[in-house]
């Protein structure tokens, strides 16, 4: 059997993390059965497309190396690939069904359900179809389809239970008693995400179904629809809930945002498909670091788990930093250029200097933790005079102190000026503010930061005196001249 998977978004907004991890999973387990991925985009919720999403979908998936075999851009046997595009298909599944006797037509007008709905609250009972059209005859059922509008509903079966086999959680077993009558194809020719998915699962020869937890209420449903179809289910996997720090339901708050969100947010690849893979699933007990390519080789189903993982964006700082320090320095180098491309402010030129961003690399790569704080390390090395601070920030990081800002001041002038521009380097610029605290009688981690704040206009950075090498001789001198002016205007 080759292995088919599939990830089957709506596109009605960009992709979270919960369905993308789904993507990735599906997309894992394709690749290391050497079988086949597909994407679909299922648009049949026309009130809530929006226009952009299909895009997001693509990006987001193609940022972290998740390539598919058939799906727009790609075409396939199996196509379309977009469900308003296939809509005979459900159509002539919906009708099967009626004809079968497992579906019907129902007539019923949202003021009806709306008063059904409000009756049930107000009796306190389980909220769902009450069966009134089930009982209308195929006969005049045709009738009223020629001048009446309606939608189709699955007859679930009301006796017994229907049994989900799991590959992650075993079986489940449901009660029939409980489900209600569904709708399968609404009013507009449209179906639901339910008849939907079955068909395009079946004629996709999908086999192996791997969806959130969410969607573990649903599957009496789909199973029973696959039996009076006559066809046979994939199996099923349903992945484990993603649980915020607080373990709450994940939220926007707690990281449920959009995956381009956090590309925009400075993360690498390398890192969220690192992270994501560890979200239920594990290669060992050991192995907390793993490459997209080694994901591909070695993922099973056997490994997901059915309990809760929890997002900890810490977990996902700490990756972040690792691959940032792991990359190849002309890498390195080039994501450096492209973020102060994006972020450093419209007056500094581009592109900016190679030979700069060749300088400051090695600096940057332990000090980054995320790709947005590049260009503030680095905005302080454009233009003549530090980026504008509040004056009070030099005395505040004199502890308070305005007379030790302003000798802290002083006394750097005083030293740096000695130094000739043939000698202005890193080794002999640290000696001179080493030899500082002598005169200024205190450790230099207590007066430095005033220095930063003189010379980045931030009271930390890349380190003090590669900046001051980088900065040049006559702007270092001149942005100490202007901090000591700074703090006389506040005397």
């Amino acid at each position: 059997m080759t292995v088919r998977t599939r990830y089957a978004p709506s596109p009605t907004g960009d992709p979270h993390i919960g369905n993308i991890r789904s993507a990735l999973f599906s997309w894992a387990l394709a690749r290391a059965n050497g079988g086949v991925f597909i994407l679909r985009i299922e648009d049949t919720d026309q009130k809530r497309l929006v226009e952009s999403s299909v895009d997001a979908i693509m990006e987001s998936l193609r940022w972290l190396g998740i390539d598919w075999d058939e799906g727009p851009g790609v075409g396939g046997v199996h196509g379309p690939y977009f469900q308003s595009q296939r809509l005979p298909l459900y159509q002539k599944a919906a009708l099967t069904l009626i004809e079968g006797g497992r579906a019907y037509r129902c007539f019923c007008t949202p003021e009806r359900l709306d008063q059904m709905r409000a009756a049930q609250v107000a009796a306190k009972r389980p909220p769902g179809y009450d069966g009134l059209c089930r009982e209308i005859s195929a006969g005049e059922s045709e009738v009223r389809a020629g001048s009446e509008a309606f939608v189709v509903r699955f007859a679930m079966r009301r006796e017994g239970t229907t049994v989900l086999d799991d590959l992650v959680r075993g079986s489940i077993t449901f009660e029939n008693a409980l489900q209600d009558d569904f709708v399968i194809l609404k009013s507009d020719g449209f179906p639901t995400y339910h008849l939907g998915l079955v068909v395009d699962d079946t004629e996709m020869e999908i086999t192996h179904a791997i969806r959130g937890d969410e969607w573990i209420s649903s599957a009496p449903k789909h199973i029973q629809l696959y039996e009076s179809l006559g066809w046979k289910p994939p199996l099923w996997a349903h992945l484990p809930l993603i649980l915020g720090p607080d373990h709450k339901k994940l939220s926007k708050r707690t990281g449920d945002t959009s995956v381009l969100d956090y590309r925009r947010n400075g993360y690498l690849p390398e890192a969220m498909v690192n992270f994501l893979a560890f979200l239920g699933w594990s290669l060992d007990d050991r192995t907390s670091l793993i490459t997209i390519e080694d994901l591909k080789e070695q993922f099973s189903l056997e490994r997901v788990v059915a309990n809760p993982a929890v997002f900890d964006i810490e977990r996902l700082n700490h990756l972040n930093g690792h691959y940032i320090r792991e990359m190849p320095s002309e890498r390195w180098q080039q994501v450096i250029a492209e973020w102060c491309e994006k972020d450093l402010p419209a007056s500094v030129p581009r592109p900016v200097d190679a030979d700069l961003v060749s300088a400051v690399a090695p600096l940057l790569r332990e000090r980054v933790g995320r790709l947005t704080e590049v260009a503030p390390l680095m905005e302080f090395l454009f233009g003549f005079e530090a980026p504008d601070y509040d004056a009070a920030l030099l005395e505040e990081k004199a502890g308070g102190d305005p007379e030790l800002a302003r000798r802290v001041i002083d006394t750097a002038l005083l030293k740096l000026d000695r130094v000739p521009r043939d000698q202005w380097t890193r080794d002999e610029l640290e000696a001179a503010i080493r030899r500082m605290e002598d005169e200024l009688g205190t450790k230099l981690r207590k007066f430095v930061p005033v220095l930063y704040v003189a010379e980045m206009g931030r009271p930390q950075g890349i380190p003090l005196f590669d900046s001051l090498a980088l900065l040049g001789r006559e702007r270092a001198l001149q942005r100490l001249r202007t901090a000591r002016a700074h703090l006389e205007h506040r005397r």
